[in-house]
């Protein structure tokens, strides 16, 4: 068995020690937190209480460790699994800021010590679906991308953590950093961002609404909405299905993939293609299929894909420089929502 420590028993904490549990060949090796709700886990658990990851690596060296404490400890926290030698998988984003994420690529790379990033949106059955879909040449030469990220968080949301109003607690750094990693694994690098943000509706010191404009290395271009008060169910969460928690809308998309032949629809895996490649327009009408799609869990395909990389029967998936990026991207949306002006992402 793969002995796995968790640190931090917030909310994605537990579910990440749900899905260890749940591994055929790994084991919760213990958990760290000076929350109340560790004390009650590790008794349920029956595994060691520990009150700082130091301690933890001092007197009970795991074979791999979970970081799901809140951002601003991201850093320190991965930057000590690597001293030690033991790879970790962090919860997204890798860092609060660009240099921290920086400095956890550059130690990860040169001390040979894997570091994941929780992008667990990258593991899911949908995802890989539609980059083979891309890759088959199915839709041609890919064009344009529409995405969107519109759901409506609750008052409470807001009342439980007053900060979420602020400055920092809004949309593009909360919950934009997953549409970035599903954007680049399924389109491409990111090379260029503008953005427009308002806090019109609620008119919090923090955005609500933002609408993003993209440039791809490929000559891809895309658009992008997001918001967190806009009454649709045009969200990853209310179309994948994959979180139970969400209601689920199945006939709706969260993305729009459009080639040169055709276009697909992401989460619903539908193709609409000419049929004859040489008689495109838009008078001929469409042929329209679906690609049959198994969903499972990403996040227990993920603590799976983790105790691989442990074993070294795997390399990461989504790594610490693939982190980087969507640290980066991110803040150069914010950047650009901020200034109103065009931000190189390559920079």
């Amino acid at each position: 068995m793969t002995r796995i420590a968790v640190v931090g028993v917030g909310t994605i904490g537990a579910r990440h020690i749900e899905e260890i549990v749940a591994c055929p060949n790994a084991s919760l090796a213990a958990v760290v937190d000076v929350a109340p709700a560790a004390a009650k886990c590790a008794r349920e658990r029956r595994v060691p209480l520990y009150d700082s990851l130091e301690t933890l690596l001092r007197n009970d060296r795991p074979d791999g460790v979970v970081i799901a404490t809140p951002n601003a400890l991201h850093a320190p926290q991965a930057l000590a699994c690597i001293a030690a030698g033991v790879p970790a998988l962090v919860e997204k984003p890798l860092a609060d800021t660009l240099a921290g994420a920086a400095a956890i690529c550059e130690a990860s790379e040169q001390a040979n010590v894997p570091v994941l990033v929780g992008h667990h949106r990258l593991h899911s059955p949908i995802v890989q679906t539609a980059c083979d879909i891309i890759a088959s040449g199915a839709l041609g030469r890919l064009v344009g991308v529409i995405g969107s990220a519109v759901f409506c968080k609750p008052d409470a949301y807001f009342d439980e953590a007053p900060w979420r109003r602020m400055p920092g607690g809004g949309p593009i750094l909360i919950n934009l950093i997953h549409e970035v990693a599903s954007l680049r694994r399924m389109i491409g690098e990111i090379i260029g961002v503008q953005a427009f943000a308002s806090n019109a509706t609620r008119g919090f010191p923090v955005e609500d609404t933002v609408s993003i404009s993209l440039r791809f290395a490929n000559g891809v271009l895309g658009t992008f909405l997001l918001s967190d008060t806009g009454a649709a169910a045009k969200s990853w969460e209310q179309t994948a299905q994959e979180n139970k928690a969400y209601a689920a809308s199945p006939d709706e998309d969260c993305y729009t993939i459009i080639g040169t032949r055709g276009s697909l629809g992401v989460p619903t895996m539908r193709i609409r293609h000419y049929e004859d490649a040489t008689a495109r327009s838009w008078f001929r009408p469409f042929a329209t299929r679906t690609v049959p799609l198994e969903r499972k869990d990403p996040l227990a395909l993920q603590i799976a894909h983790f105790v691989a990389v442990i074993r070294g029967e795997a390399k990461p998936l989504v790594t610490a420089r693939d982190g980087l990026l969507n640290v980066r991207i991110v803040e150069a949306i914010a950047e650009a929502a901020k200034t109103g002006g065009a931000v190189d992402t390559t920079a």
